[in-house]
């Protein structure tokens, strides 16, 4: 019998792992082997890491990463990885590097060469950019700030349970380390895009969202053309960031099983 593949959920800012239960039972049930493990620091539950914000603070990029490797390391296989927001980025950043068999960024972070800059995910990120102090802190959003980065595509009344059910600090360090990538030589937020011998990618838009808006998305997957690798972009027009979490998960989620089962995974 053929061992299962691994899976590994990858979470952004601001969202506990937890959220990702759906898909990993989702994702059991097709016969993957899948784990949702948090960023360093996180605790393990929502409630737990809003109690222990220190926990999570001054964590960058790639610290972020290693304890991704970290995980990896003892994986029987190399896995596939799916991210969501900064997640989506660190998903990028591991397949790159060899260690995924493939990768699916979910509203993907960022990376270097990234040039759109839309107005919408500027407001998103002023909670924590405002202050140059963020960049050492963990940082909450308030109710509110959810609603306008996270919630906008839903009801006011699911936003605001979906808020207290995974909102979690998270460190400031990532967002700034993004922002300044396009005028660093070397930058945490660098993606080889031009290797062509790395397993297939998926990025996935919202077309509603403000925090990583679907032009962003797309022009990430843009800085791909080159490699010769199967590089694939979708957008969901009628959705937010919180497409992977809220009402309508399932659909984004049978999507991706759809375009793995394409690739052979």
């Amino acid at each position: 019998m053929t061992p299962a593949i691994p899976v590994v959920f990858i979470h952004g800012l601001w969202i506990h792992s937890d959220a990702w239960q759906p898909w990993v039972e989702l994702y059991a049930s097709a016969g993957y082997d899948p784990i949702a493990p948090g960023w360093p620091g996180d605790s393990g539950t929502a409630a737990q890491t809003r109690a222990n914000a220190a926990g999570v603070a001054n964590k960058g990029i790639d610290e972020i990463t290693n304890g991704y490797f970290d995980v990896i390391r003892g994986l029987p296989a190399a896995p596939i990885v799916i991210g969501h927001s900064f997640g989506g980025l660190i998903a990028q950043k591991l397949l790159a590097a060899g260690v995924a068999a493939a990768a699916i960024a979910i509203d993907p972070g960022q990376i270097k060469g990234v040039r759109p800059l839309p107005l919408a995910q500027i407001r998103s990120a002023l909670p924590v950019l405002s202050k140059p102090g963020n960049k050492k802190r963990a940082v909450a959003l308030t109710r509110k700030q959810f609603r306008y980065g996270f919630g906008n595509a839903i009801s006011a009344t699911e936003s605001g349970e979906l808020f207290d059910r995974f909102a979690i600090p998270g460190p400031g360090r990532p967002l700034f380390e993004a922002s300044v990538a396009n005028f660093k030589k070397s930058s945490p937020a660098a993606v080889d895009t031009k290797r062509s011998d790395r397993g297939p990618l998926l990025i996935l838009g919202g077309g509603q969202d403000h925090t990583v808006p679907a032009v962003v998305a797309q022009a990430a997957q843009k800085l791909y053309s080159g490699s010769g690798a199967v590089t694939d972009y979708q957008v969901f027009p009628d959705r937010g960031h919180s497409l992977v979490l809220d009402h309508g998960w399932r659909e984004i989620a049978d999507y991706t099983l759809s375009w793995l089962r394409r690739q052979g995974l």
